[in-house]
C-alpha cells in the first residue's frame, strides 16, 4: 500500500516549478500551509529529504531530483488513465483494430493514420494488413472494428471507397517487352509469374491473373517488386504501388492484347496496357449495430483520403 498520494507528489512538483511554497499556493489556489504540510509528510513518510529551503526559494536535494525525476512519470500515467477514463465513460473505445488490404495505398494509409492520432484519445489502435481472404476473414469473424477489403462477404455491405489499378509488369528488359508487340495470353502463360500469398488461413483465394505454368509465390508486395528488378518473372500489381519506377523505367507495363479494348492512361498519366484491371475496395463494418465514436471518426478520416486518392487518380 502506497503512503503517499498522487496529490502529494503533485503538491512537490508545483512547489519545484514555481520556486516556492508562496508561489505553488498562488499556482494551486491552496493555501500556504496546506502545501506545507504534505510536503513536509511527503517527506517524512519516505523518510527522505527533498527540499532544502535557502532563503525564500525551495531547492531540491540530490536525493530530491531522482524522487521528483521519477515521479513524473507516475504523474503522466495517472493523467493518462484519468483521460482514458473519461473517453469510456463517454462510450469512446479503448481500444479498435482497423484490417486494412495491402493493396491499399499506402500514402494514404499513413495521412489516416496521422489524422487519427490528433483526435484518438489515448486509444490503443492495432493496425492488421493481409491479403485477400484473410481480410474477409476479419470481417466475418467480427476480429476487427473497421475493414477495408476489396471482397465483400456474403450478408455484409460495404461502402465504396476507391479503385485500384492493376496492370501486367515486369523488368524493362524482360524477353516479351523484346518483341514490341502485344503479347497474347498463350505467350504470357509460358513465363513465371509473381504473386502474393492470400493470408488467410483456408488460403482459397489469389490475386491477378494466374495463367502461367509457372508460378512464384511470396508473402508480401514489397519482395514481389524485388524480384522483377531482378528479372525473375512478371506480376499484376497495383499501379500507385509501382509508380516510381514505371516513371524511372526499370519497370515497365507488358502489352497485352485484347479485342476490342483501348488504350488509356492511368494516375498521374502513366499509361496503361490493354490488360488494365481495376479492383475496388470497400470500407466495412462487421458490427455495424455496434460502431462506437472512435471507429466512426477513423471512419470518416477514411472517406476523406480515399475522395482525394480518387480525385488525383483521375
Amino acid at each position: 500500500m502506497s503512503k503517499v498520494t498522487l496529490e502529494q507528489w503533485r503538491m512537490l512538483h508545483a512547489v519545484v516549478e514555481h520556486g516556492g511554497f508562496a508561489q505553488a499556493s498562488g499556482a494551486l489556489h491552496k493555501s500556504q500551509s496546506t502545501i506545507s504540510y504534505a510536503v513536509n509528510k511527503l517527506q517524512d513518510q519516505l523518510g527522505v529529504r527533498i527540499l532544502e529551503v535557502r532563503g525564500r526559494k525551495a531547492e531540491l536535494t540530490e536525493a530530491g531530483r531522482v524522487m521528483l525525476r521519477r515521479s513524473q512519470v507516475l504523474l503522466k500515467e495517472s493523467d493518462a488513465l484519468e483521460k482514458i477514463a473519461g473517453s469510456l465513460s463517454m462510450g469512446w473505445e479503448g481500444e479498435l483494430t482497423l484490417a486494412v488490404e495491402v493493396l491499399f495505398p499506402y500514402p494514404v494509409l499513413m495521412d489516416i493514420l496521422n489524422d487519427f492520432s490528433q483526435v484518438s484519445r489515448s486509444t490503443r489502435l492495432e493496425l492488421v494488413e493481409s491479403v485477400l481472404s484473410g481480410t474477409t476473414e476479419r470481417v466475418v469473424s467480427g476480429q476487427a472494428d473497421l475493414v477495408i477489403t476489396g471482397v465483400l462477404p456474403t450478408g455484409f455491405l460495404g461502402e465504396k471507397l476507391l479503385s485500384i489499378r492493376f496492370v501486367p509488369v515486369a523488368r524493362f528488359d524482360h524477353p516479351l517487352l523484346q518483341l514490341d508487340r502485344a503479347i497474347t495470353e498463350k505467350e504470357l502463360k509460358q513465363q513465371r509469374q509473381i504473386v502474393v500469398r492470400d493470408s488467410g488461413v483456408k488460403r482459397n483465394n489469389s490475386a491477378g491473373w494466374l495463367g502461367a505454368e509457372e508460378r512464384w509465390t511470396v508473402s508480401n508486395m514489397t519482395t514481389v517488386v524485388r524480384l522483377l528488378e531482378q528479372g525473375l518473372g512478371f506480376a499484376w500489381l497495383p499501379e500507385h504501388y509501382i509508380e516510381a519506377q514505371l516513371e524511372a523505367g526499370t519497370i515497365k507495363v507488358l502489352p497485352l492484347g485484347s479485342k476490342g479494348s483501348k488504350g488509356s492512361k492511368g494516375s498521374k498519366g502513366l499509361k496503361v496496357s490493354k490488360g488494365l484491371r481495376v479492383v475496388p475496395l470497400y470500407m466495412v463494418f462487421p458490427d455495424d449495430d455496434n460502431v462506437g465514436p472512435a471507429t466512426q471518426a477513423l471512419a470518416e478520416i477514411v472517406r476523406k483520403h480515399c475522395c482525394r486518392f480518387e480525385m488525383s487518380s483521375f
